[in-house]
């Protein structure tokens, strides 16, 4: 993952490197808004897909406080294998999905965010932990169902890292800005193709912004784009990309399939208000 300092470059929202203090603390400040209002509820708001609620009393075997704190020191410092051999042998012993998700995931969610707000874990464990909880939320078959399948008179975007590696801060900064710009704003913190690809078919988005980082992720941008655009619930969605890889080199958005390419967050806010208000020529930074 980036460091603070990088994500403060690349994306040009603190322009004044005399105010580094005052830039990190309003970073985390950003950050700390995305996981509290967005990232955790909407985790633990997920619901079973297209199976019946279980009667909680055929949930199986509980969750010890033990096995939760386990859980909780995997998903923020192991490795991914880890923390899914650790839920696979609590299926193994008869716990299940329902109980693993109501007793585990979602109050693993809220304890991680309490760490993050005492100081407890760093910007990489907090991040690194809450994609993880949501990888296997969605392997258990859960997932955020209340988003509105229909556009409305909130603009609404969601900011997804393109899959291969997550640069979470430089979202919540820029999710900050669409916000007080009246936006309704998703992180959407999945890291497979697949998943991102369902998001977009889940809800409506009038806006779908990618932040891209390596030259992976920008060779499979054409293909990544092409999959979002087939899958949106918005049959016209804008695109508009950013991120570090931007910043060092200059790219087409045509050419990749894009709307628009922008590394100036406000600059970003102001185009993807043009693309919502209807065709326009397709814009670079």
């Amino acid at each position: 993952m980036s460091s603070l300092g990088q994500q403060l470059s690349a994306f040009r929202s603190q322009p004044n490197k005399a105010d580094a203090l005052n830039a990190q603390e309003e970073c985390k400040r950003s950050l700390t808004e995305a996981i509290e209002t967005q990232i955790i509820p909407r985790l633990v708001q997920a619901h079973r897909v297209s199976l019946p609620e279980v009667d909680p009393a055929a949930l199986g075997p509980g969750i010890s406080p033990k096995q939760l704190a386990t859980f909780v020191a995997l998903s923020k410092s192991s490795q991914a294998s880890e923390t899914t051999q650790f839920v696979d042998e609590l299926l193994h012993q008869g716990v299940t999905t329902d109980r693993i998700f109501l007793d585990l995931i979602a109050p693993a969610a809220r304890q991680l965010g309490q760490m993050w707000d005492q100081d407890l874990c760093d910007f990489t464990e907090v991040t690194c932990g809450l994609v993880r909880m949501h990888e296997i939320t969605h392997r258990l078959g859960f997932e955020y169902q209340n988003g509105p399948q229909l556009g409305g008179d909130v603009k609404r975007i969601m900011l997804a890292s393109a899959p291969g590696s997550q640069h979470f801060l430089g979202m919540t900064i820029v999710s900050d800005f669409f916000r007080k710009a009246g936006w309704d704003v998703v992180i959407e913190i999945s890291v497979s193709e697949k998943e991102l690809v369902h998001a977009v078919n889940n809800e409506w988005f009038d806006v779908i912004g990618i932040s891209c980082a390596t030259e992976t992720q920008l060779k499979a941008l054409p293909g990544l784009i092409r999959a979002l655009k087939a899958a949106s619930g918005n049959p016209e969605p804008g695109v508009l990309l950013g991120g570090p890889i931007f910043t060092l080199q200059k790219h087409d958005a045509r050419s990749l399939g894009a709307d628009g390419i922008c590394v100036d967050v406000k600059e970003a806010v102001a185009l993807a208000a043009s693309f919502r208000e209807g065709p326009s020529p397709v814009a670079n930074a």
